[in-house]
């Protein structure tokens, strides 16, 4: 699957979407700001989470977007396949799909 693709391909929707409701855009972009900012968690971490958690909820628009995030905030890719391993054991054999993709969205997004 061509992450980069699947990012092109929401643009236009999403784009759309967004004129509709700004308001919630907006309120979404703050929210994700805020959480993502540096605490006790790393950002890093933070989007080990993000990236484990849209795998789980086998969301590819979410796995290409913190598998780029994943990469510009310095993570590994053997820390992203130990996250997938945690992924395989919460969800299964689906994490053994969504997993794998996600992995591949951090190669993707790490190729230079």
């Amino acid at each position: 699957m061509d992450h980069h693709h699947v990012s092109d391909e929401l643009r236009e929707s999403g784009k759309n979407l967004r004129d509709l409701i700004p308001e919630t855009y907006r309120a979404f972009a703050a929210l994700s700001r805020e959480v993502m900012t540096e605490g006790d968690l790393g950002r890093a971490t933070k989007e080990l989470i993000a990236l484990a958690i849209a795998a789980t909820r086998e969301c590819d628009g979410c796995i290409g977007a913190h598998a780029r995030n994943a990469v510009t905030a310095g993570l590994t890719r053997q820390e992203v396949a130990e996250a997938m391993g945690v992924v395989i054991l919460m969800n299964g054999g689906p994490g053994t799909v969504w997993g794998a993709r996600a992995l591949e969205a951090f190669d993707q997004y790490s190729a230079p």
